[in-house]
């Protein structure tokens, strides 16, 4: 439901586990440290989690009975999110780079656009590079191929081909992987 400024209310995120009160089945099974494993009844559970000052966790609701941890729950969840930042901080992004050629790219240009490639490459990019033909400029195809196969042999040390030059539609296309860092 929208408020009179267009502003969707935040709604509360429901936690992805339930605790204490919130489980409601007859027995679980308790696991963990300072419990004895075992099927207990849920009021016998609550007691020892209150009795201890911490929190009855369900790990796994689907089991039979459902398995349950006695912990400190906020403490168990601000570990969790610290883990996912540092697996976010550890993945890394992939970008890809775009370099245009045209058909008949002079010496230049091609140096130019060269030397931008291999930056790229360096950073850990992928790269696009393309040869886009205008109107009747399609008639040379084989000029934008040498062009491609050129640039792939001259990145050969940087990076390494992941798709041959492909025509589609106007465009032929080649793709390069940087290559690993060696550590």
């Amino acid at each position: 439901m929208r408020n009179n400024r267009g502003f969707q209310p935040r709604q509360e995120k429901k936690d992805a586990h339930r605790t204490n009160n919130a489980i409601r089945v007859p027995e679980v099974r308790l696991v963990g440290e300072n419990v004895e494993t075992g099927i207990y009844k849920i009021t016998q559970a609550l007691q020892m989690a209150e009795q201890q000052e911490l929190d009855l966790v369900e790990i796994s609701p689907n089991a039979e009975p459902p398995v349950c941890k006695i912990m400190d729950y906020k403490k168990f969840l601000y570990e969790q999110k610290k883990r996912d930042k540092m697996l976010k901080a550890k993945s890394t992004q992939i970008t890809v780079k775009e370099i245009r050629f045209g058909p008949q790219t002079d010496e230049h240009d091609y140096e130019f656009k060269r030397k931008n490639a291999e930056k790229f490459l360096k950073e850990g990019s992928k790269l696009k590079a393309f040869v886009f033909f205008k109107g009747r400029s399609i008639i040379y195809k084989e000029q934008g191929q040498i062009l491609l196969l050129r640039l792939a042999q001259d990145l050969e040390e940087y990076g390494k081909v992941e798709s041959m030059p492909v025509l589609e539609g106007k465009r032929m296309i080649m793709f390069i992987a940087p290559k690993k860092k060696k550590q």
